[in-house]
């Protein structure tokens, strides 16, 4: 669970995000999250231009139906057990420094699938550190990144996707080690 103090993204007195629905036990929000991320997730994701803006209307596309604030950088500081995430003042430039960083690279186009997903996971331990929204940051990274593959000519395949291995990996990368998460994305590619 996220530590945040005082957050106004939760009802008064609760670690509950607001959500549209109005729910105000974890248990119900995590089931109706669920399905709406799901039925989302069938759905053909925006279009745009591998930038910021763009992973802005992927994360508003996953969550329109559960928060008001989808697709808008938070607000407050967050962390996950010890491990600070960005905060929130430094979002916006972050942001716009990585996605200046991977159109430098071509968006990771022409290249070899190892190479692909070294620079695929350094974009995404990246990514994972800003953490630009208060929830939905994992969901909305590994969209997009399938969204960023397949442009780039290397189409992941999430079938094979094992969900404690990759976020072993994330959280290695976000202690500096970005090899294991290179390995998981490279498992995904579909050659």
């Amino acid at each position: 669970m996220y530590a945040v103090a005082p957050d106004p993204y939760c009802y008064a007195g609760t670690s509950v995000l607001k959500n549209t629905k109005g729910l105000r036990e974890q248990a119900a929000l995590d089931r109706f999250e669920a399905g709406a991320i799901a039925q989302r997730a069938r759905e053909n994701f925006p279009d745009g231009k591998l930038d910021a803006r763009h992973y802005s209307a992927v994360h508003r596309h996953l969550f329109q139906d559960v928060y008001r604030w989808a697709g808008t950088y938070r607000t407050v500081r967050i962390a996950k057990g010890d491990s600070m995430f960005c905060y929130p003042e430094h979002i916006a430039s972050e942001m716009e420094h990585l996605f200046a960083w991977i159109e430098s690279r071509n968006f990771l186009a022409d290249l070899t699938a190892r190479r692909f997903a070294a620079d695929a996971a350094h974009f995404l331990a990246t990514l994972n550190a800003i953490h630009p929204f208060r929830e939905g940051n994992g969901r909305t990274q590994l969209s997009f990144l399938a969204i960023l593959a397949a442009r780039a000519g290397h189409p992941l395949n999430l079938m094979r996707l094992d969900p404690a291995l990759f976020l072993a990996a994330v959280i290695e990368s976000f202690q500096g080690d970005e090899k294991p998460l290179a390995r998981q994305i490279g498992g995904l590619i579909d050659l």
